[in-house]
């Protein structure tokens, strides 16, 4: 992979986590969440996936690389669930 699509990718998993950070505020202590997870995956499937397609398209990346970069965006699907789960504990 060259460093330019490096750079795009890391810029990616930036604006991911921004995301999930921006998600975080929408936590609400009793318990109902589902909605910032089903919001946060759309985000990915919205925005991420088709660029992550698209550098897979033109050659830029290889197919492991993209599937490896998703399974990454996805995972953090699953941090924002352990996050909203540790808010929901606190506030219990």
């Amino acid at each position: 992979m060259e460093e330019n699509v490096r750079k795009e990718l890391d810029a990616l998993k930036g604006i991911l986590n921004n995301w999930k950070t921006g998600f975080m505020s929408w936590a609400s202590p009793d318990g109902d969440n589902d909605y910032v997870l089903l919001e946060f995956r759309e985000e990915i499937q919205t925005n991420i996936y088709p660029y992550v397609r698209r550098l897979f398209e033109t050659n830029y990346i290889t197919d492991m690389e993209a599937k490896e970069f998703m399974i990454y965006c996805y995972g953090q699907v699953e941090v924002l669930r352990d996050q909203l789960r540790e808010v929901e504990t606190n506030d219990s």
